[in-house]
């Protein structure tokens, strides 16, 4: 998702927490921990420790039910900036009409991570079908342009999360296979942009 930037201020980013704190109380039913929301996904994570995620369903028309790694092998993680808040990003990809979701989504403030779309499932989210078919989709709430909602909650929480990832579906842990939206082909969106600290980043995923 692309739109114009946006400068956070530190009350902005805590507000942005509280209301995800008060978002996910208010969906107990529905927005559970990974433990109980989609415990069909951790099959065979024991290889890898994922963080703490939230379950927040994706409208079922934004994306297609499959059967991965059955149905396509996962060879890739795609790097998104929302340009959106986490809030408002969460909206779109809840409304059936905007045919577009993720896997995962980071939270600026404090690293919350939402889970939109179970792995087995393909998220319309690179703009390809075959990347989207072979990919796990993880959105970054901010702007491509303003490197404040990159913090190093987000950075730490995401790198763990891709690095889980990688460990269940055997991606090796090289920007060959952890991209940018940018990056794939045919793609017309510009993120995570030229201030995402890529190497910061890869030394997280791969443990320093």
């Amino acid at each position: 998702m692309e739109a114009h930037g946006r400068t956070p201020t530190r009350r902005a980013l805590l507000r942005s927490g509280a209301y995800l704190a008060t978002a996910t109380t208010g969906l107990a039913a529905t927005a559970a921990t990974t433990t109980t929301a989609h415990a069909d996904d951790r099959r065979g994570r024991r290889a890898a420790a994922y963080p703490p995620t939230h379950w927040i369903p994706a409208s079922p028309s934004n994306y297609r039910v499959s059967s991965r790694p059955t149905a396509y092998p996962i060879d890739f993680i795609v790097i998104h900036v929302t340009q959106e808040t986490f809030p408002d990003a969460m909206k779109i990809f809840q409304d059936p009409a905007k045919q577009v979701s993720t896997h995962y989504m980071v939270a600026s403030a404090d690293g919350y991570i939402g889970q939109f779309v179970r792995e087995k499932d393909v998220a319309w989210h690179a703009g390809n079908k075959d990347y989207n078919n072979r990919s796990i989709g993880i959105e970054h709430e901010g702007w491509v342009d303003d490197p404040k909602w990159f913090t190093d909650e987000m950075y730490a929480s995401s790198a763990a999360l891709a690095a889980a990832v990688c460990d269940r579906f055997g991606i090796p842990k090289t920007r060959d296979h952890i991209i940018g939206h940018v990056e794939v082909p045919g793609a017309d969106h510009t993120d995570p942009g030229p201030l995402w600290d890529w190497d910061r980043y890869m030394r997280l995923v791969n443990g320093g």
